[in-house]
C-alpha cells in the first residue's frame, strides 16, 4: 500500500477514535455512492454529520482542509442526500472535516453548507 494511503488510513481511524471520544455514534465509514466516498457517517444527538477526513504528514504543500474543494463538496452533498433518502432519515444534516498534521487534529464543524436552489 501506497504511503499516502497509509497516511490516510491512519488519519480516518484516529478521526473516529476521537468523534466516539466526543460522543458521537458512527454509522458508516467508508460509504460509497456513485463516484463519491463519505469517509465518516456519525451522528450526534439530532444531528447527521457527514465528515470529511483530510491527512498529512506536514503543512508544507497547506492546510489539509484545503484539498476538500468545490468539487469534493458537490460529491459529499450528492452521496449524503443518497444515504439520507436510503436511510430514511429525518434529520438535521452538517457537514464537518477533520483536518490531520502529524499529531495535530482539529474538527471544523459547519465546514461548508449545501446550496439551496
Amino acid at each position: 500500500m501506497a504511503r499516502h494511503n497509509v497516511i490516510g488510513n491512519q488519519g480516518e481511524i484516529l478521526a473516529v477514535m476521537y468523534l466516539k471520544s466526543q460522543g458521537y455514534t458512527i454509522l458508516e465509514t467508508n460509504w460509497r455512492f456513485d463516484k463519491a466516498e463519505i469517509d465518516i457517517i456519525a451522528q450526534n444527538e439530532e444531528t447527521l454529520v457527514i465528515c470529511e477526513v483530510k491527512t498529512r504528514s506536514s503543512k508544507a504543500f497547506g492546510k489539509p482542509e484545503t484539498f476538500v474543494t468545490d468539487a469534493k463538496q458537490k460529491l459529499l452533498i450528492k452521496a449524503a442526500e443518497a444515504y439520507i433518502q436510503e436511510q430514511q432519515l429525518d434529520l438535521d444534516t452538517r457537514f464537518d472535516i477533520i483536518a490531520i498534521t502529524g499529531d495535530d487534529l482539529e474538527h471544523i464543524e459547519g465546514a461548508f453548507y449545501p446550496e439551496i436552489g
